[in-house]
Protein backbone atom coordinates (compact mmCIF):
# COMPACT_ATOMS: atom_id res chain seq x y z
CA UNK A 1 0.00 0.00 0.00
CA UNK A 2 1.38 2.99 -0.67
CA UNK A 3 2.63 5.79 1.95
CA UNK A 4 1.27 9.36 1.99
CA UNK A 5 4.15 11.71 1.06
CA UNK A 6 4.21 15.81 1.40
CA UNK A 7 6.59 17.35 -0.59
CA UNK A 8 7.35 21.15 0.36
CA UNK A 9 8.15 23.53 -2.69
CA UNK A 10 9.45 26.77 -2.27
CA UNK A 11 10.24 29.20 -4.95
CA UNK A 12 14.09 29.53 -5.20
CA UNK A 13 14.13 33.48 -4.38
CA UNK A 14 17.29 34.95 -2.92
CA UNK A 15 17.09 36.69 0.28
CA UNK A 16 17.42 40.47 -0.31
CA UNK A 17 20.40 41.78 1.87
CA UNK A 18 22.87 39.38 1.93
CA UNK A 19 26.52 39.79 2.19
CA UNK A 20 28.34 39.10 -0.82
CA UNK A 21 29.43 35.58 -0.81
CA UNK A 22 26.59 34.45 1.78
CA UNK A 23 24.93 31.91 0.33
CA UNK A 24 22.24 32.91 -1.85
CA UNK A 25 19.30 30.57 -0.06
CA UNK A 26 19.97 30.44 3.67
CA UNK A 27 16.46 29.41 4.42
CA UNK A 28 16.92 25.80 2.91
CA UNK A 29 19.49 24.98 5.63
CA UNK A 30 17.18 26.62 8.11
CA UNK A 31 14.22 23.78 6.41
CA UNK A 32 16.20 20.87 6.38
CA UNK A 33 17.71 21.43 10.24
CA UNK A 34 13.80 21.68 11.03
CA UNK A 35 12.74 18.49 9.70
CA UNK A 36 16.23 16.81 10.85
CA UNK A 37 14.99 17.68 14.13
CA UNK A 38 10.70 16.77 13.23
CA UNK A 39 12.46 13.10 12.11
CA UNK A 40 14.02 12.83 15.54
CA UNK A 41 11.51 13.34 17.28
CA UNK A 42 9.53 11.14 15.14
CA UNK A 43 6.48 13.35 14.04
CA UNK A 44 7.85 13.21 10.22
CA UNK A 45 10.11 11.24 8.16
CA UNK A 46 12.67 13.05 5.76
CA UNK A 47 11.37 10.88 2.43
CA UNK A 48 14.25 12.13 0.21
CA UNK A 49 16.94 14.80 0.70
CA UNK A 50 15.65 18.09 -0.72
CA UNK A 51 16.56 19.20 -4.38
CA UNK A 52 16.16 21.75 -6.80
CA UNK A 53 13.26 21.15 -9.51
CA UNK A 54 12.86 23.67 -11.95
CA UNK A 55 12.37 27.01 -10.23
CA UNK A 56 11.69 25.89 -7.36
CA UNK A 57 13.42 23.65 -4.11
CA UNK A 58 11.39 20.77 -2.93
CA UNK A 59 11.69 18.73 0.11
CA UNK A 60 9.77 15.26 0.85
CA UNK A 61 8.71 14.14 4.21
CA UNK A 62 6.24 11.19 4.78
CA UNK A 63 5.81 8.75 8.20
CA UNK A 64 2.80 10.65 9.06
CA UNK A 65 -1.50 11.41 8.83
CA UNK A 66 -1.84 13.81 6.23
CA UNK A 67 -2.66 16.54 8.72
CA UNK A 68 0.26 16.18 10.94
CA UNK A 69 2.70 16.03 7.51
CA UNK A 70 0.73 19.42 6.25
CA UNK A 71 1.46 21.12 9.41
CA UNK A 72 5.13 20.12 9.75
CA UNK A 73 4.89 21.56 6.25
CA UNK A 74 3.57 24.79 7.09
CA UNK A 75 5.59 25.23 10.11
CA UNK A 76 8.16 24.94 7.59
CA UNK A 77 8.04 27.52 5.36
CA UNK A 78 6.86 29.60 8.80
CA UNK A 79 10.62 29.97 9.42
CA UNK A 80 12.61 33.50 8.96
CA UNK A 81 13.97 33.98 5.65
CA UNK A 82 11.46 31.47 3.69
CA UNK A 83 10.44 32.97 0.33
CA UNK A 84 6.29 33.19 -0.17
CA UNK A 85 4.62 31.18 -2.40
CA UNK A 86 5.55 27.86 -0.80
CA UNK A 87 3.37 25.08 -1.22
CA UNK A 88 2.58 21.28 -0.87
CA UNK A 89 1.97 18.67 -3.17
CA UNK A 90 -0.22 15.64 -1.31
CA UNK A 91 0.77 12.69 -3.24
CA UNK A 92 2.41 8.90 -2.42
CA UNK A 93 5.93 7.13 -2.57
CA UNK A 94 4.97 5.27 -5.69
CA UNK A 95 4.84 8.30 -7.86
CA UNK A 96 6.81 8.59 -10.96
CA UNK A 97 8.09 12.39 -10.53
CA UNK A 98 7.83 15.11 -7.72
CA UNK A 99 4.84 17.75 -8.44
CA UNK A 100 2.50 15.02 -9.20
CA UNK A 101 -0.36 15.11 -7.05
CA UNK A 102 -2.75 17.61 -4.64
CA UNK A 103 -1.81 20.82 -4.31
CA UNK A 104 -2.26 22.91 -0.85
CA UNK A 105 -0.69 26.18 0.06
CA UNK A 106 1.47 26.72 2.60
CA UNK A 107 0.90 28.22 5.35
CA UNK A 108 -2.22 26.91 6.41
CA UNK A 109 -4.28 28.45 9.22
Amino acid sequence: MAEVVVEIHVPLVPVAGLDRGDHLHPWIDRIEEFLTEAEEDGTVEVAEDGEEFGDVYVFSIAGAAEPELLATASRAVSLDDVPGGAYAMVTDDEAPEWGLGRRVDLPLG
